[in-house]
Order: C-alpha cells, then structure tokens, then sequence
C-alpha cells in the first residue's frame, strides 16, 4: 500500500506527532496543527522509539484521548523510558483527556474514577504563562471523562482547574511536559486552537512549512517514481475524494491511468450520466463504464446488517476492478496498481490507524477482500477534507466538483435502512432528488456539509385523498460541519422542510411521512449505516 505522507514528509520539516491512544477525535487534532501550517503525522501509541528516531525534525509529541481508564487491565501505556528519551531529546509533550491522566500516572501521581463531565466547562486559568500565554481567567472548554487526576508527580504543578476537576491542566517546566483534561481540539473550547498553537509555535518551536503546493508537488513525484512504467486502474465516483486522487495520479503518469465507473445500481438520480460527462470534461484519456446493476442488486438480496452491506459491496467493487483490469489488459498491458480516493476521515472511522480505536463502521474504501492483487496507490490517505479541496483548487478543478456532498462508498445502500431491493432504490432516488433541488435553491446551499434522505425500514398509517395510506417513511439528514469529524443538525427553516415534506409525500409514491433528524455527530455518525 502506497500512502503518499506518511512516514515521508515528516522527514524534511518540522513535525509534531500524535500518539493515539484510540481517541475519535485523534486525528482532529492532527487537523488542527496542519491549519497552524505545521506538518503532523499519528503513530500508534505503542511505537517504538527507534521508528521516532528517525524523524530528524520532530518538534512536539501530542499524547491523545482514548476510551480506556489508565488503571484498567489491558490499557494502551507507555514505559517510563519514552520519556527520558524525549527529555534527552527536548523534545515537549503535551497530554489530552486519557493522554493527560496517561502521563501521571506513569510518572507516578494518581488518577482516580470521578462523576462523568460531558460537554462545556468554564476553565479557571491558574497561571497565564506558556501553554495558557493569551488566555483569560473563564475560558469556556469542553470535557468528555470518567476519571481524573486526584495528585499531581514530584515536579508537576497545576495550572488550570474547573468546579468539576480541581486540576484541568498542569505542567513541569523542568521536563517540558504539559497536560489539559479537556479537549483543545473540537470547537466547543473557545481557545483550544490558541492553546494548540501556543504548543506548537511557543513552545516546540515549531515553523508553519506545511503548504499544500509543496505536497503536490512531492505527491506526483512519489506517484511517478513509484508506479514507473505500470500502470493504475482507479475506481471514480465523481466525488472530491476520488476525483481529485484521480486527477493527482493522472498528472503523475498520464495516459497510464485507467478509469472505471461502476454503476452498481445504487446511486442517485442520473448521477452515471453526469460522472461520465465529467471526466470527459477533464481530458482523461481512458474512462470505462461498467454496467454492474445487476449483480450487486443480486448479491444484496435478503441482506440487512449495515457492515455485511459494506463488506459485499467492497467485495464486489474489487471483484469488478479484477475483471475490467484483465478485460483492458490485451490492449493496454497488465495493471499493477489500483487508485484509491481514501482520506483521514475513512481510516478513523474504520479504526485502521489505532489498535485501541473503538470501531465505529467499515468504510468501503478501507475494507478490502483478502486475496486482492493489485497494488494500493493512496494519494489522500493523509489528508483531510478541507486539505483535499484545497488540492483540488490548486489543481484548477471547478468548485462545482470540489463542494460535492460526500457520498458513502456503498452508495445508496447504506440509506435505506433493511433490505435493499429496487423499489426502495426507486422510492429513495425520488425522495432525495427533492431534498437535493429544495436545499440547492435554499440560502443554505453553501452552508451545510450534506443533506439527503434516508428510507426507514417502517410503515405508517397515513390519510391520503380521504383514503386511508400504509406506507413507508422518509428521514431527512442535513448537517453542518468541517471536517466530517464532527457536525451539528442543521437548523433548517420551517418553510424548507414543510416544502421538503409536502412534495415527497405528494410526488413520491410509496411515502406517506417525512421526519427529520435532530441529532449530532457524536454521538450519531452522520450517515445512518
């Protein structure tokens, strides 16, 4: 597998490291330094020292949250020894939520159980120097913990507490070691990116030399030198993700990149037709359609859990690629390498950069069959959406493409909640198609991250033309976010949904009721399946 960042960057600038710990939120905050302009890259928590060595331009270690207690049987930890070898180094550490109480309790203070805090907190800033330099006395933060430090090391003083948590943050100057309970990485701290950047900046020393136009560059050049003369079949879905890895691999080998559009009968109103047009658009030399309707609607049949949905459509997706590889084999030459769209976001969810993540759900672009035989080349892999678009603008790709809704790997059936059969497929084209031109007309189209419909594997009592209706259910999703990380319900106007609601009910057959979900990401993902 080909990651294009990892491991290679963070050779040649200055770099901080996340340590995860199996936190949701880990790579939140490698996003938040690369805003501040300084490269960052995650490690498991348990990598070795030697593997860090080799990073000549570390600056900072950044311990992340995780949903272990540091006392339990079986928790991610780390020797004592780490942190001689960063004091030897000089190099600062800062803990976040499980990394902050990980940090005493090795160096032999005490973390105890306490009542669960979960959402904001007024910090009382105890002492404004370094890691608090700017900062006001009152700064809202955001909590999510069980436990919490109760006695601090020889060496450690407080600098911050709360009404709940009589030492929030604290520090020891001596070894440069610092530690907040609350999460500086999410929005709800008001200050978390001052406090992050005070880190980095004040007290790593760390230089803002992360800039997307260097990582194009350095990207097609690790492309060519890789592939070589072999060629790359890439799955495109006309989506920002695949569409801006496809563009980067193409500008690296060229007519050498093949690609293939599945219609796997589970996409959106006359989206097949609008992809295709797209890379035609876009001057890429070899786009090949393959009509795959019918066996993924086959294979599908009588399948309701969410993850066997996901690992049938992966399967198959490879399975197809194979076949199309060996079909374009004769007339262009054996294909070696297959393109992926995979960003930040997918690997978190899907657990696959940390052995003490909590699985969330399997995304299609990481969860491949065993057996495969083509080679991975991932050009996003270490990027995030925000990172991803600025890419594709520095590449002159229209905004119409760059701020496309993300669209789940399994398309459409990871939307209709049960069995997916073509008469859902039918009735949910319809019903988001609605939501599409409402939201799209709407002073809320640039505003949100997605909006969509969701079919409900239920049927209610309906009145309809005096006749009494049993018919199914439609959920509307819309939410806000920046990362995908993360994202709040968006709070649409009444007469948005109203029109939502009375055209699917009155245009859709099969639909007697519309409801709208009102829940955040955490604790829902913003895709129900």
């Amino acid at each position: 597998m080909i990651n294009f960042g990892k491991r290679g960057f963070a050779l040649e600038r200055d770099t901080i490291i996340v340590l995860d710990f199996g936190g949701q939120y880990t790579h939140l905050i490698s996003r938040r330094i690369r805003e501040i302009g300084v490269y960052s890259e995650i490690y498991p928590y348990d990598v070795s020292i030697g593997e860090l060595e080799k990073i000549s331009k570390l600056k900072g270690i950044i311990f992340s949250g995780g949903p272990s207690s540091v006392y339990s049987e079986g928790s991610p930890l780390i020797g004592r020894e780490f942190f001689v070898w960063c004091k030897r180094r000089e190099i600062p550490i800062l803990g976040i939520c499980y990394g902050h109480q990980l940090i005493v309790h090795v160096l032999g203070g005490r973390v105890n159980r306490s009542a669960r805090e979960y959402g904001k907190s007024v910090l009382h800033v105890d002492n404004k120097e370094d890691l608090f330099q700017g900062l006001e006395d009152g700064e809202v933060v955001w909590m999510s913990h069980e436990d919490q430090v109760s006695l601090l090391p020889s060496g450690f003083e407080k600098i911050g507490h709360t009404d709940n948590c009589a030492i929030a943050a604290y520090r020891n100057t001596r070894d440069n070691i610092f530690g907040v309970q609350f999460h500086i990485e999410v929005h709800h701290t008001a200050k978390g990116g001052k406090i992050l950047k005070n880190f980095v900046e004040g007290i790593c020393g760390s230089k803002p030399t992360w800039r997307m136009n260097d990582w194009i560059q350095e990207t097609i050049q690790n492309i060519r030198k890789t592939v070589g003369d072999a060629r790359v079949i890439m799955a495109v879905s006309g989506g920002v993700d695949s569409t801006v890895a496809a563009f980067l691999i193409h500008e690296a080998v060229g007519e050498k990149l093949h690609c293939v559009f599945v219609d796997n009968g589970l996409l959106r109103k006359n989206e097949a037709k609008q992809v295709i047009e797209e890379f035609k658009n876009l001057n890429f030399e070899h786009i090949h359609f393959v009509d795959a309707r019918e066996i993924f609607l086959r294979k599908l049949r009588g399948v309701v859990d969410p993850e066997e949905k996901r690992k049938i459509i992966a399967d198959q997706f490879i399975r197809i690629f194979e076949a199309k590889a060996r079909e374009l084999e004769g007339a262009h030459g054996k294909f070696e390498f297959l393109g992926q769209g995979t960003i930040y976001p997918d690997r978190v969810e899907s657990a696959a950069t940390s052995k003490s993540a909590s699985k969330i759900k399997s995304h299609h672009n990481v969860t491949l069959p065993q057996g495969m035989t083509f080679k991975l080349v991932e050009p996003l892999a270490y990027l995030y959406k925000d990172e991803v678009r600025k890419v594709g603008k520095l590449l002159g790709l229209a905004d119409d493409v760059l701020w496309r809704q993300p669209f789940p790997g399994p398309s459409l059936a990871v939307r209709i909640i049960g069995e997916v059969t073509e008469q859902k497929l039918d009735i949910l084209r319809e019903a988001d198609a609605i939501i599409q031109e409402e939201i799209q007309k709407s002073p809320f189209k640039d505003k949100l991250w997605q909006y969509f419909a969701v079919l409900l594997p239920v049927k209610t009592v309906g009145v309809m033309g005096d006749a009494r209706t049993y018919e199914n259910v439609v959920a509307v999703r819309a939410v806000e976010s920046e990362d995908a990380m993360t994202a709040n319900f968006a709070k649409l106007d009444w007469d948005i949904l109203e029109r939502i609601s009375s055209r699917i009910v009155n245009e859709v057959k099969g639909i007697n009721r519309v409801v709208y979900d009102i829940t955040n990401k955490p604790p829902s993902t913003v895709e129900w399946e």
